[in-house]
């Protein structure tokens, strides 16, 4: 068996990465125009950061697992072709802002067609709108000379910074194809790859729909969950509570559980926004107004919260932050990546420039040219942000220090040695609720941290 991935990005790579490693007989080729990254995913310093991951690719790399820019050579000698491109939101036309940009998918679709031949299984792999299988195989179907094909839908569900455990053991692999013999031997040729080392009772079936549309629901219902403690971090300052004791509490009752009850200053990643945007425009599509408010609203409270977050800032440091050095710790949207896809510390870093502070961000994994891009687009430039090389270099000088992503590192800084470098009074303003409060008001800060109830 040869299975082929349109897309080297991190869905794609990681995951043929997996599979190659566990089916060491199968063929795995990730293909993508993109040279730069090609080449990148060939040596030693990976497009895509992800503990474990080097270990992974390292283990297949050369042996059943390659990395190549000839797309039409791939479609054509592969039995499974995997989807992995991307599906940005619109930003243009109708459902600018909310719907799934699907030209990729169209692209891969049609290049597909143009060069396949015999029996094809095509795998949704990336994030797609429910129905999008159907487009797909009008286009597959409309434009193939010799090709007959299959087309499945196999969302991935990996958490970056723990996506190779999550390949590894998965909680579910899913898998929705036509309910015809045709469509069912199709899922059974998937199922067989992923029953190499995923137990039988974690890959579910359905048919396309459902597997399409639980993707969206799946990333929906977990920002829900940080939308609504981030809801309730607000209350708790207001009251006198800590969030942290009611997450507790709340999430010891077996039919809520603990996880994803982390206040703090927003979510953030490639995946939460974009996909609850998609579901909103589809339920609109589909005549559902009041649902699509529903769902709206999460992404909504997610933006309140990064800017009473920078308010807080501004409001504490005596409603002034202009001309002030405010050092930014982290930029990835959460820890062990080096992705910053609608990360909340963009938001925070923007708001505080245009409050005219000097924002000194320092992230271990993010490069300074991409964070610079990210708060301010391409080729502009703002001498009042700077990127330090270390967290001590960032708060060297500054009048407030804000932790904006849970790299455990910033757990354990000097800060002693940070205190005495620092403008008097030195606030400290923790998003993530990581640092050591007690110790550090110990010291002289003035802490403030996310859903406590005041400064310590």
């Amino acid at each position: 068996m040869k299975i082929t991935c349109l897309g080297a990005g991190y869905v794609g790579g990681p995951t043929m990465a997996m599979i190659a490693a566990k089916c060491p007989d199968i063929e795995v080729t990730v293909v993508d125009p993109n040279e730069a990254r090609i080449a990148a995913w060939n040596s030693d310093n990976l497009p895509v950061y992800e503990p474990g991951l080097d270990e992974v690719v390292r283990s297949a790399r050369g042996r059943n697992l390659h990395f190549k820019t000839d797309v039409e050579g791939a479609i054509r000698s592969g039995d499974i072709i995997f989807v992995c491109v991307g599906t940005p939101t619109k930003t243009y036309g109708v459902g600018a802002g909310r719907a799934a940009d699907l030209r990729f998918i169209e692209s891969a679709a049609r290049t597909i067609a143009q060069v396949a031949e015999g029996n094809k299984i095509i795998v949704e792999k990336s994030t797609i709108p429910v129905k999008t299988a159907e487009a797909m195989l009008t286009i597959l179907r409309a434009n193939s000379r010799n090709g007959t094909f299959q087309v499945l839908s196999n969302p991935e569900f990996l958490a970056e910074g723990t996506a190779i455990a999550d390949l590894q053991k998965p909680d579910r692999i899913l898998i929705g194809g036509e309910r015809t013999p045709e469509g069912e031997k199709a899922i059974a040729t998937l199922v067989d790859v992923y029953a190499r080392w995923v137990p039988r009772d974690r890959i579910i079936t359905s048919n396309l729909w459902s597997s399409e549309l639980s993707k969206l629901v799946a990333n929906a219902f977990l920002a829900q969950r940080i939308s609504s403690i981030n809801s309730i971090s607000a209350l708790c300052e207001a009251t006198g509570a800590d969030v942290d004791e009611v997450a507790h509490a709340i999430g010891t009752d077996s039919r809520i559980g603990p996880k994803f009850l982390k206040a703090s200053v927003g979510f953030g990643g490639s995946c939460f926004q974009k996909d609850i945007l998609n579901l909103v425009y589809l339920c609109g599509h589909f005549g559902l107004p009041e649902v699509a408010q529903y769902w709206e609203s999460v992404v909504r409270m997610n933006d309140w919260q990064k800017n009473r977050f920078t308010q807080q800032i501004v409001r504490t440091l005596f409603n002034t932050v202009s001309g002030k050095r405010i050092a930014v710790l982290g930029f990835a949207f959460k820890k062990d990546t080096n992705d910053t896809r609608e990360s909340a510390a963009i938001s925070v870093v923007r708001g505080l420039l245009e409050e005219n502070a000097t924002v000194v961000v320092y992230d271990p994994k993010v490069p300074a040219d991409e964070i610079r891009r990210d708060v301010l687009g391409a080729g502009v430039e703002n001498p009042h942000l700077v990127v330090a090389k270390s967290a001590e270099e960032a708060a060297d000088g500054a009048h407030a220090l804000a932790v904006l992503t849970e790299w455990d590192q910033f757990k354990t800084l000097d800060f002693a040695k940070i205190y005495a470098g620092m403008h008097k009074p030195a606030f400290v303003f923790d998003g993530r609720n990581i640092l050591p409060r007690s110790e550090m008001a110990k010291l002289g800060f003035r802490v403030f941290a996310i859903g406590k109830p005041s400064e310590v």
